[in-house]
């Protein structure tokens, strides 16, 4: 299989695991991006993937490899679809894509090839142009940035960045702005570090306030809320649906839909206790029951953590749709 994408993905094989792709399956990948996550799951099982981006670069990268994926094995085994997840209800119905998947996968963060371009904004450490829109349509954070009222942006930084300097950094930001419009990265980040005190953290000090424009441009945690409440309505029986976040703003949501969806109850079955093959009934007292089964959240190992350090702040959840039967079977593998 070709392999067209440069970038490293995160818990891949924790991913697979709680996916379990198998022959003939359909799986749903909401977050395309650079397709690590696709070219994994199309080369672990001979089974059909609908991909979602909302980033235009990515739907490119997309259809070059499905068209090369389909010319080497005759048939099409990868469908890409324009837009967010947020709306994959209506992307599918559109497409005529399954109604329903087999599994479905979401990976929340940005792409290298995001981060990389420093056309693209997302990153303090290559100077660019202030843009840092995913699908590269509407408010750019350069907007945001020089026309938000002040407590707005305060409220931006606290909120989605986490940042604590959140009212100091919008107040220089007000102040400065007024003399020198913010254009670039480097200049937003040098403010930030001008203001933010240094401590022992790995993280540079711009970076809660890059992650805090970011969320609000693109809207992100509305989107993963959307997105999570039609994923679980777009799963078929016995289907699978992982999530990879990145921070704890994402998380929060990811477990608290899911614990919803769970009915707050967690299974006593580990992964490797569940298997699609004989089934042991699970006790249930509606029809659509879904089951959680990442009792706590699953990190990287360190191992890739030191290879991979965009990987050290991953976190993994995973739940099935419970309304039929599984087996319990032993295995000696364990996460």
């Amino acid at each position: 299989m070709p392999d067209l994408f440069s970038h490293t993905p995160v818990v891949l094989s924790e991913m697979l695991d709680y996916l379990q792709p198998e022959d003939g399956e359909t799986i749903l990948d909401c977050t395309f991006g650079g397709g690590g996550y696709t070219q994994a799951i199309l080369t672990r099982a001979h089974c059909f993937v609908w991909a979602i981006d909302r980033d235009p670069d990515a739907i490119t990268r997309g259809l070059t490899f499905a068209k090369n994926l389909q010319q080497k094995e005759g048939e099409r085994r990868l469908h890409m679809l324009y837009g967010c997840f947020s709306t994959l209800q209506t992307l599918i119905q559109s497409a005529y894509a399954p109604p329903l998947f087999d599994g479905i996968v979401m990976d929340l963060g940005i792409s290298s090839f995001q981060i990389d371009d420093p056309q693209r904004g997302f990153s303090f450490k290559h100077d660019g142009p202030l843009d840092m829109r995913m699908d590269k349509n509407g408010l750019t954070a350069e907007d945001l940035i020089n026309t938000a009222h002040e407590k707005d942006l305060a409220d931006i930084l606290y909120y989605y960045g986490e940042e604590r300097y959140a009212r100091r950094i919008a107040r220089a930001i007000v102040t400065e702005r007024v003399k020198t419009p913010f254009r670039t990265t480097f200049q937003l980040a040098d403010l930030v570090r001008r203001i933010v005190p240094r401590n022992s953290s790995i993280l540079d000090t711009a970076t809660r306030t890059f992650q805090g424009i970011r969320i609000a441009v693109n809207d992100e945690l509305g989107e993963i809320e959307r997105g999570l409440e039609q994923a679980l309505n777009h799963l078929a029986p016995s289907g699978r649906l992982v999530v990879v976040s990145f921070h704890s703003l994402e998380d929060r949501i990811v477990k608290r839909v899911m614990a919803q969806a769970t009915k707050k109850t967690q299974n006593s079955l580990s992964l490797y206790t569940l298997s699609k093959a004989n089934p042991l009934q699970l006790q249930s007292s509606y029809s659509d029951s879904f089951i959680l089964l990442t009792s706590k959240v699953i990190r990287p190992c360190k191992s890739e953590r030191v290879k991979n350090p965009r990987a050290r702040s991953a976190r993994l959840r995973a739940l099935v749709k419970g309304c039929i039967s599984y087996d319990s079977i032993t295995h000696n593998k364990t996460l």
